[in-house]
């Protein structure tokens, strides 16, 4: 058996992902907080991505926006990341083989990646642009990969209940 299957099946035996599996409303509980963090930092990257562009708030500097709706995004982003390890915990031998969870951990790392390379390049220079009503295009290139990523993130979650 492979070291990472393994790993999986020590995790889904565990007290913690028993309990989680067994309950009669834990695992739902669980989601539904999970669906409501993805919804607070989907949301909040949805606002920041569709302003950059030059679909809605227009008029408000993209590092206004950003300002905004951060505080949002990471509360999002850690209720959704201890809520998904929760259900991973729970189900983590038959995700394992599971290939819209495999798609979903890969479009993850993607939608990570996009955030972390347009800071550390675009936003670096946000300063000639924020006021713009329509970003420069590899700020909207981001902003489209940002959107593309999440959504799939999220169609490839539900659809791990039916593989």
């Amino acid at each position: 058996m492979p070291v990472l299957q393994h790993l999986c099946q020590v995790i889904y035996n565990s007290h913690l992902g028993t309990a989680i599996r067994e309950s009669d409303e834990a695992f739902t509980i669980i989601e539904s907080v999970h669906v409501l963090g993805i919804t607070a930092l989907f949301g909040t990257i949805a606002i920041l991505d569709l302003r950059m562009l030059g679909v809605v708030l227009r008029r408000i500097s993209v590092t206004r926006v950003a300002r905004s709706v951060f505080p949002i995004t990471w509360t999002g982003f850690a209720i959704m990341f201890v809520s998904g390890l929760l259900l991973f915990w729970s189900e983590a031998a038959k995700n394992y083989t599971n290939p819209a969870f495999r798609i979903k951990i890969i479009l993850l790392a993607l939608a990570g990646l996009n955030p972390l390379i347009f800071h550390t390049t675009v936003y670096r220079r946000v300063h000639e642009w924020e006021v713009m009503e329509i970003s420069p295009w590899r700020a909207r290139a981001a902003a489209i990969a940002s959107l593309t990523l999440w959504s799939g993130v999220i169609i490839a979650g539900r659809a791990i209940a039916y593989y």
